[in-house]
């Protein structure tokens, strides 16, 4: 082999080995779409306490 061709190859499997590190990253990052509640349900948990929907503003009295 050359030197250019070595080279080549040292590029290519160092290439190959970042791209691998960086997938494997990616995917300790991340979770599968389908673990985590649905978004109604996460929602309804996080903001049902503040939720101001629920009064119903035609029934109001106001004061004029």
């Amino acid at each position: 082999m050359t030197v250019s061709k070595k080279i080549f190859v040292g590029g290519c499997v160092l290439f190959v080995i970042l791209l691998s590190y960086a997938s494997y990253d990616i995917s300790r990052r991340t979770t599968f779409p389908g673990s985590k509640p649905q978004l109604r349900e996460r929602l309804k948990k996080n903001y049902l306490k503040s939720d101001s929907t629920s009064i119903d503003s035609t029934t109001l009295k106001r004061s004029e």
